[in-house]
């Protein structure tokens, strides 16, 4: 399959299959993964509103640059695949792809410390450095049930609105950026500000917040903090991390 994959698109297009199933291999690594639930889709370079989304019914460890499905907007697959795809999962990353020109990889994950933290009514708090960056850029939208609704979508891109985070109340956690590693490094960040927070709120013991000055500080440079987050820095060491634990991503 991936000599035949490889031959039918474009040589930026493979380069996107590529880090996009390196991604999801990163995900399971990490241990983020929801059995063959959530996803991450990437847009395909290119004048087509095209994007790339996991096949339904693959763990996150067996996903491959030649196994991802190419759908446009409506959810049409426009390459043969032997694979069909989410739609919950379509309903959410399409929403947020055909709103957001800049969101070329939309990462959303289900991860427990993700989904305790939508539950709180606070909400992420600034409790640690890595809290910081999310809230820099950080939006909530209420749960409406399983994301099988399209009326959903133009409420989830109004809560959305330009920002790089956003918590899905009692759903999970979603990141957005311009290029996969960025928003690998944003969900990086993002799911371990959740875990720092609930570590420290499981000890029972009075918190020390943030000052807020620090944090409206983080606020107005809001672009340096998200869109310069270093994600390409650290990827190349992601990927081989990948490459070492589960070999054959960019097949």
């Amino acid at each position: 399959m991936t000599d035949s994959v490889k031959s039918k698109v474009s040589s930026e297009e493979w380069q996107t299959r590529v880090e996009l199933a390196a991604c999801y291999r990163a995900v399971a690594m990490y241990g983020w993964d929801d059995l063959i639930f959530t996803h991450i889709s990437a847009r395909v370079p290119g004048p087509d509103h095209h994007f790339l989304i996991n096949p339904y019914g693959l763990m996150f460890d067996e996903v491959t640059a030649s196994s991802l499905v190419k759908v446009d907007l409506h959810g049409n697959k426009v390459m043969e695949s032997e694979y069909d795809i989410n739609p919950a999962g379509f309903t959410i990353h399409s929403a947020v792809h055909e709103a957001r020109d800049d969101a070329k990889c939309v990462l959303h994950l289900h991860t427990a410390e993700g989904v305790a933290v939508s539950i709180l009514e606070e909400g992420l708090q600034p409790y640690s450095q890595q809290s910081l960056f999310p809230l820099a850029s950080l939006s909530y939208h209420a749960y409406e049930g399983v994301a099988l609704n399209p009326e959903e979508k133009v409420r989830l891109v109004r809560d959305l609105g330009d920002t790089q985070f956003m918590i899905l109340r009692n759903h999970g956690l979603l990141t957005c950026a311009d290029n996969i590693p960025d928003a690998f490094l944003f969900m990086f960040i993002m799911q371990r500000a959740c875990e720092i927070q609930l570590k420290a709120q499981a000890t029972g013991k009075p918190l020390i917040p943030i000052h807020s000055a620090i944090l409206d500080g983080i606020r107005t440079q809001a672009d340096q903090v998200t869109r310069q987050a270093g994600g390409s820095l650290a990827w190349p060491g992601i990927k081989r991390r990948v490459e070492r634990r589960f070999p054959g991503y960019d097949k």
